[in-house]
């Protein structure tokens, strides 16, 4: 349907109008009427027309000014100017308020069915391109909160590298490099620190977290994970490192508001913990603030900065230093590792060298906990007695050289043990994978297929599979399935069609394309070439 309004002062003309349009265009426009620039313009406001015939003279506000006024409110409707009057006075004036066409009266009829059609056609464009829009925000709307409990999940519980992080803020449009880590509990009672019957009330979270999701972002922001037991994580992105005290005050302020709001929507009750602000490559540090100040503070919103946790360390004590060699070795990033260690090594002689018992404690202190690191990701055996020469060794050194080699290869051996179990695991999964495929190929699977058979979630396994292959999935079965299919195309036993069901494919055009797309050659002419 289309809202047409027709503004004149000459009634006449109004009819004339009316009766072209419904007889040609029948029902598929609704018309309503005008004399006067005011009642034009209050028309227009409750009518919100699609097309509107506009007199430039009329009594009280002329047309130009209407127009203006009903541009205000209505940014689509399409104007068309008639007038007795040469449009050369009025030509400029129009153009700026985007008047389609500027018609001289008399107007012939066949003029007024064509601008009438033209309006049409832009108006069903604008249409289309809305709804194209709304068909996208409503498929953003149900795609973004996936992409940010991915975000989420993989910050806390995978380690993800820089690359990760960036794709990740290009696809939330993230600018910020810092954040701080939420935890929202729910539960049928919050008593001192524990919330009571978190089973039922995770259940009611469930069934409104799209309701309880949009309260979230109305007072926080951030990025918000899907319901996991009876709490849901928010990353809080900040652009500084530090939460000043008035930014935290503002921030708990906020909190509150948040549950007083969800207390009246859902029929439970809440807490909320605040981890401090770190890189969003360290966010599980951050949540793990955010769980220490929920069990150490009895309130409905805890602050880790509110609560003394851990500890502080001397003024020019390299904490970042220590950070990083550990991160190294967690990773197995033996290169990477054996760098830090040597950063720390060396601060520790110049600053310490008088000190040399405690050196040796520290160095000691770090060998056993990187061991105990590698024990943990590998299948060795822990035997109780394995360092019974280590305070022996460490003592009898009487040189800094000789000590920092020791613990060099120490740390090293405990980075190395993690990367070899990393890598064998990740060998494994590749060869049960590649051995799933080719069993397979012929069949229509699927990289979720091939994920589940590995046990692994497919996003990791994709990124793994590349990394390991050299190639993503698709690439590789599809070589796998051209590869047999030049097998089979080299005898005359199978017809092309056969060949292209045999290897996997259920269209032989989309086969024909994808054989020539790498074999430079169609199924045919490759068979021709090599019988």
């Amino acid at each position: 349907m289309y809202r047409i309004m027709l503004a004149d002062d000459e009634g006449i003309v109004i009819e004339s109008l009316k009766f072209i349009i419904q007889k040609e265009f029948g029902n598929e426009c609704i018309i309503e009427s005008a004399k006067t620039g005011r009642n034009v313009i209050e028309l227009a406001e409750q009518f919100r027309p699609d097309i509107a015939f506009m007199d430039i003279k009329m009594p009280g506000i002329n047309g130009i000014d209407a127009m203006k006024e009903i541009r205000k409110t209505n940014t689509s409707v399409q104007f068309i100017v008639m007038s007795a009057y040469d449009k050369f006075d009025y030509a400029k004036e129009s153009i700026n308020l985007g008047v389609l066409e500027y018609l001289n009266k008399p107007v012939d009829r066949n003029k007024i069915i064509a601008v009438i059609n033209k309006a049409m056609k832009i108006i069903d464009k604008d249409r289309k391109a809305r709804s194209r829009a709304l068909q996208i925000k409503e498929k953003m709307e149900t795609v973004v909160p996936i992409i940010e409990n991915s975000f989420v999940y993989s910050l806390l519980f995978q380690g993800p590298d820089t690359d990760e992080i960036d794709n990740f803020k290009n696809l939330l449009e993230l600018e910020n490099n810092y954040c701080s880590v939420a935890i929202l509990q729910c539960g049928e009672e919050n008593i001192g620190n524990q919330m009571t019957n978190s089973i039922g009330s995770s259940v009611r979270l469930q069934r409104q977290f799209s309701e309880v999701r949009e309260i979230i972002k109305e007072n926080l922001g951030g990025i918000v994970s899907s319901v996991m037991a009876n709490e849901i994580v928010i990353i809080i992105p900040s652009e500084d490192n530090i939460l000043e005290y008035n930014e935290r005050s503002l921030l708990i302020e906020k909190a509150r508001n948040m549950l007083k709001d969800l207390r009246k929507r859902v029929d439970a009750s809440f807490r909320i913990g605040f981890g401090q602000v770190v890189s969003l490559g360290e966010a599980g540090k951050s949540y793990i603030d955010a769980k220490q100040a929920l069990q150490y503070i009895e309130s409905s919103v805890a602050h880790v900065d509110d609560v003394s946790l851990g500890c502080d360390y001397e003024e020019n004590y390299p904490i970042d230093i220590e950070n990083e060699i550990f991160k190294a070795t967690k990773k197995g990033n033996v290169e990477a590792q054996k760098v830090s260690v040597e950063k720390f090594y060396d601060w520790m002689v110049a600053n310490y060298s008088d000190t040399v018992i405690d050196i040796k404690t520290k160095v000691l202190e770090f060998v056993l906990r990187a061991e105990t690191i590698g024990y943990e990701a590998s299948s060795k055996v822990y035997r109780f007695c394995s360092r019974h020469d280590y305070i022996p060794t460490i003592m009898a050194y009487d040189n800094f050289d000789a000590l920092k080699e020791w613990f060099v290869d120490k740390m090293n051996k405990a980075a190395y043990t993690v990367a070899c179990n990393k890598e064998q695991a990740e060998s494994d999964v590749i060869s049960v994978a590649k051995k799933y495929i080719l069993s397979n190929y012929q069949k229509d699977i699927s990289l979720d297929d091939v994920s589940r058979e590995v046990d692994i979630s497919s996003y990791y396994f994709s990124k793994l599979f590349k990394e390991a292959a050299g190639e993503n999935f698709i690439e590789y079965l599809t070589n796998i399935r051209i590869d047999k299919a030049k097998e089979l195309l080299q005898g005359k036993e199978k017809t092309i069609k056969e060949v292209c069901a045999e290897v996997g494919y259920a269209d032989p055009n989309y086969f024909s394309r994808a054989f020539k797309k790498k074999v430079g050659v169609t199924p045919t002419e490759y068979r021709e070439e090599n019988l």
